[in-house]
């Protein structure tokens, strides 16, 4: 199954629209990972002021009241206070002693507080050991992305005195709503712009491929026979520029090949006609031969019918030397082979005349009607009779006696002219050439008479074809239509 062709407009106009479609995903797609980066930016710094800000209240109490050293003693009195910051700055925290006893949680009541909310062993001694003395958590959780750290906090003389544990839950609500509301959008904007650019791709697809449509009509114009234009194109690009200078200069080349070529067969018309001329001529000359030593063979001074065989022997070679005649003019008038002459003829009478120039005996001739009026050129029906019943008693094998049958059957839309022979019949790889000019299997002639016979039928508007049989001969049907 052949593989269906884009045309080169339809490649231009879906790579530009793939183009502005692949760009706008890309864009899209950058989007999306400015919005998450600057979102995760935004709730990391959000964190640490937070963080700070509860750092620098705590170490401003603390240092207040000199409490850094005391704060697990005087837990309870500094609940109230750890209690206000966290809604001051409207955060949880909580507050645990370096060995990750806890102190204080925003979120759970100081008597519900055991030994098992005790920070991890692992945590605080991570914490204890990082450069920075703070690490910093995330994981998914139902309410969205949560963020926790934990730090050490140091007092006046940059001495530990406690963890903070620092909780937060990132708030993406906002930033979600501004992003849903600029993507729908940046959506408009994107269909708007596919719009034009479909538009924009289709004119410009045309635009670059109008050029070449123009260099492909005019190819497909382009013949031996035919009147062939150049190619001018104003403001071609350098590419179609270049083509178009590649095909006028072929058609140049063509020009001058059809100028040599029409030379060509001029000289090649002149031999065919030649070649024709002597085969018009000499084609009646053996039968004529023939014909003379018959009748020198037969000929009785004292047979009382005597006359009317000489009458009748006359009238046979007069018509042979008249078609010879006819065709040495036409020749020599620098004209084509005898026009046609069309005239109400007896084809019956005709057709006799022309196959009585054989050798009698050889030939059955019958006819379905004894006169058959017909509107023919008397001149060219003979030559095909003699063409025809020749080529038949020529394809008969000298092992064989010749028998030809010529058969005239009037049928109600025309005529039917057989000639049939007990021949060797036509081979195989001979069918489709028959008719062809040059065209022989004797060792002998030119190969015109069947090309000419054929060429002759069809000027009277009639048809001829065959049926052959190997090793049994060969029918030529001949079918004149009213």
């Amino acid at each position: 199954m052949a593989r269906s062709k884009f045309s080169l407009r339809s490649r231009v106009f879906f790579s530009m629209i793939l183009l502005v479609v692949m760009t706008s995903l890309l864009i899209l797609g950058a989007t999306f990972y400015q919005y998450y980066s600057q979102s995760d930016d935004y709730n990391l710094r959000r964190l640490e002021r937070k963080e700070t800000q509860v750092k620098n209240h705590l170490s401003y109490i603390l240092d207040r009241d000199d409490a850094f050293n005391t704060i697990g003693e005087k837990q309870l009195d500094f609940y109230e206070i750890f209690e206000s910051i966290a809604l001051i700055h409207k955060v949880e925290y909580a507050l645990f002693s370096l060995e990750g006893v806890p102190y204080f949680y925003s979120y759970v009541k100081t008597e519900n507080m055991d030994q098992d909310q005790q920070l991890d062993p692992k945590i605080t001694q991570e914490l204890l050991l990082n450069e920075r003395q703070r690490i910093a958590i995330q994981n998914e959780q139902e309410r969205g992305r949560f963020q926790s750290s934990y730090s050490v906090l140091f007092d006046t003389n940059k001495q530990p005195y406690a963890i903070l544990y620092f909780p937060y839950f990132e708030d993406v609500s906002f930033s979600t709503t501004e992003l849903n509301t600029f993507l729908m959008r940046l959506f408009q904007i994107y269909f708007f712009m596919l719009l034009v650019a479909i538009i924009i791709a289709y004119f410009i697809s045309s635009y670059m491929t109008r050029p070449l449509e123009t260099i492909r009509a005019r190819i497909d114009r382009t013949g031996l026979l035919k009147g062939n234009e150049k190619i001018y194109i104003s403001n071609a690009s350098k590419e179609v520029d270049s083509l178009v200078n590649s095909y006028n200069s072929m058609l140049d080349a063509l020009e001058e090949s059809i100028a040599k070529l029409a030379r060509s067969e001029r000289e090649q018309a002149w031999q065919e006609m030649a070649k024709q001329v002597a085969h018009e001529i000499k084609n009646p000359l053996t039968p004529m031969r023939l014909t003379i030593q018959s009748f020198q063979q037969r000929f009785d001074p004292e047979d009382p019918k005597i006359n009317q065989k000489v009458m009748d022997f006359s009238k046979i070679m007069i018509e042979q030397i008249d078609t010879m005649s006819r065709v040495a003019t036409a020749f020599s008038n620098f004209a084509t082979l005898p026009k046609l002459v069309v005239e109400t003829e007896d084809i019956v009478e005709i057709t006799r005349l022309s196959i009585d120039i054989f050798e009698p005996g050889i030939i059955q001739y019958s006819s379905s009607e004894e006169q058959i009026l017909w509107d023919i050129d008397r001149t060219q029906w003979i030559r095909i009779m003699t063409n025809l019943v020749q080529n038949a008693i020529q394809a008969v094998p000298q092992e064989r006696e010749p028998q030809i049958q010529v058969r005239i059957q009037k049928e109600i839309l025309g005529l039917r002219i057989e000639i049939e022979d007990n021949g060797l019949g036509i081979s195989a790889e001979n069918i489709d050439k028959i008719f062809e000019p040059n065209f022989t299997t004797k060792t002998g002639g030119m190969g015109l008479g069947l090309a000419i016979v054929k060429n002759s039928i069809d000027s009277l508007g009639g048809s001829i074809h065959y049926e052959t049989e190997q090793d049994c001969g060969t029918k030529f049907i001949i079918q004149l239509k009213k």
